[in-house]
């Protein structure tokens, strides 16, 4: 076992499995990615570079932890994945598969082979660790279960037909070598007993193999309660806090930014949870987006396309709902619908919490509400009541996977003796921040829900906002489309044939 400090912290070494192998390594810079340490230092060149940002899937590798007793395994990109968030998990890349097949191949290489699902191949080791990911967690997946698990992963030769072939058909080649329950009693004995803090170290290993970010200095902090962290953000208001990395890893890989001071929060146990209190859904802020997605789909079944269509898999395992949340992107997908669902935040600062309604956190373009050492301890969804009342959020983007929306609405309306009784519309993607549509809202309250009323309704939205022209949409696009969702909205709600209006 590594040693520790006086204050209880491991000395910077990180520990994970590799190959059924403890893994240790120290005087690593904070943020070194997964990728690169395996591409030059480990010398597993299988895992590409494409892109950088977690969209192509060239770099996808699986990562393995413990979710209870339980071995939960998931497919990550690991090229915006910091390595320090490995600590205590088991990690497989393409060239860990050879040795848990039983003839030489694991049966989703096998199946790749022999489907012929492989052409220049940049992209091939990606698929397979994705493939191999849904293998271990779904026996019997349904073709729209094998796309979903492949949308993160970009075929530039457009081989997609013989890769599908090779997911449906890799089960026929027999169970793996994989022995979970030997791979639980390691992960148990790695599981990190105290917080883990790094400093950048001398990165001389690094520097020598000529890793691009092991120059970069700052310290890492695991903190392993949330008292722990919440004295952390007090010492250190300035920290960036990271949770699934998603986005912050961008900002070493494309913008390269030097991060000073890190806070993790995938060691604190106390925020990876949800938990239904009376009549809300509660959500911690280390919770994944899968977790979370997962969770919200029970009760708000109308989410499943924006759920669906957030990112990717790779994405959705290491991203948090909290994280999306606090990074006040004027195009997040989450928001505009936790918005009109009445959601609001547990924010915390040192042990005094507050709570505060989501469409209160956005002050101005990446500017949000939270003081100084404060952060997202967790997210409120009011689970649905009573009758008459109607939910949908709906994403509009030039591809249909792994896009940015060019504006994504979405509208909650109680319906009370065929009058709108109360309304709360949300749009992303038409201001700088996620926002509300007011005058819009004003034009339903009290009314008929009928079309007249969304008619007037759709007018509103003109005043509402004043959205800008780029590169994804232009002003007059957006206009057009929020109103045109609206209506599409009050039709789906109300049972009406689409069509009833002229233009």
């Amino acid at each position: 076992m590594p040693d520790t400090n006086a204050n209880g912290t491991e000395n910077g070494t990180i520990r994970f499995l590799l190959d059924d192998t403890v893994h240790e390594v120290a005087n690593v810079a904070p943020t070194t990615t997964v990728l690169n340490y395996l591409r030059d230092v480990l010398q597993r060149t299988g895992s590409k570079e494409g892109c950088a940002e977690g969209d192509c899937g060239a770099c996808t590798v699986v990562v393995a932890d413990l979710d209870g007793q339980q071995v939960r395994f998931r497919s990550m990109n690991s090229c915006i994945q910091f390595l320090p968030t490995l600590n205590g998990k088991a990690l497989y890349t393409v060239e860990s598969l050879k040795k848990l097949g039983r003839n030489g191949l694991h049966p989703v290489q096998q199946a790749m082979v022999d489907c012929h699902g492989s052409q220049c191949g940049f992209c091939t080791p990606g698929f397979v660790m994705s493939l191999f990911a849904l293998y271990r967690n779904n026996a019997e997946p349904n073709r729209a279960e094998i796309d979903d698990a492949l949308s993160g992963n970009l075929c530039r030769c457009t081989g997609y037909r013989p890769i599908i072939s090779a997911a449906a058909t890799m089960y026929d080649y027999g169970r793996d070598l994989l022995d979970e329950q030997e791979l639980t009693r390691r992960l148990e004995d790695i599981r990190p007993g105290v917080s883990l803090e790094l400093s950048d170290g001398d990165n001389s290993g690094l520097q020598a193999a000529g890793c691009p970010d092991s120059t970069a200095g700052g310290r890492f902090h695991a903190p392993g309660s949330l008292s722990e962290l919440a004295g952390l953000m007090i010492r250190h208001p300035e920290a960036t806090i990271l949770a699934g990395g998603t986005d912050v890893g961008l900002w070493v890989t494309k913008a390269y930014r030097e991060l000073p001071v890190i806070i993790y929060l995938g060691r604190v146990a106390e925020l990876d949870y949800i938990n239904e209190t009376g009549d809300h859904l509660e959500i911690g802020a280390a919770t994944s987006l899968t977790d979370a997605f997962a969770a919200m789909e029970k009760h708000y079944p109308e989410l499943y396309e924006i759920m669906r269509r957030f990112g990717s898999p790779p994405i959705r395992n290491a991203a948090t709902l909290c994280g999306n949340i606090a990074n006040g992107s004027p195009i997040g997908d989450t928001m505009p619908a936790l918005i009109s669902l009445g959601a609001d935040l547990v924010l915390r600062c040192g042990s005094t919490t507050r709570r505060l309604p989501l469409d209160e956190f956005y002050l101005d373009y990446r500017k949000t509400a939270l003081q100084p050492s404060e952060f997202v301890q967790a997210v409120r969804i009011p689970l649905p009541q009573g009758s008459g009342r109607h939910f949908r959020s709906y994403k509009i983007a030039k591809r249909y996977d792994q896009d940015i929306s060019s504006v994504c609405g979405a509208y909650w309306v109680q319906v009370e003796a065929d009058a709108v009784a109360e309304a709360r519309i949300c749009y992303g993607g038409m201001a700088a921040v996620p926002q509300r549509a007011g005058r819009c809202e004003a034009a339903l309250r009290g009314r008929p829900w009928n079309e007249t009323t969304v008619e007037t309704a759709v007018e509103a939205l003109s005043e509402d906002y004043q959205p800008l022209t780029d590169m994804r949409a232009s002003a007059a696009y957006r206009r057009r489309v929020a109103g045109n969702l609206l209506k599409r909205f009050y039709l789906e709600t109300t049972g009406v044939e689409a069509g009833i209006w002229a233009r």
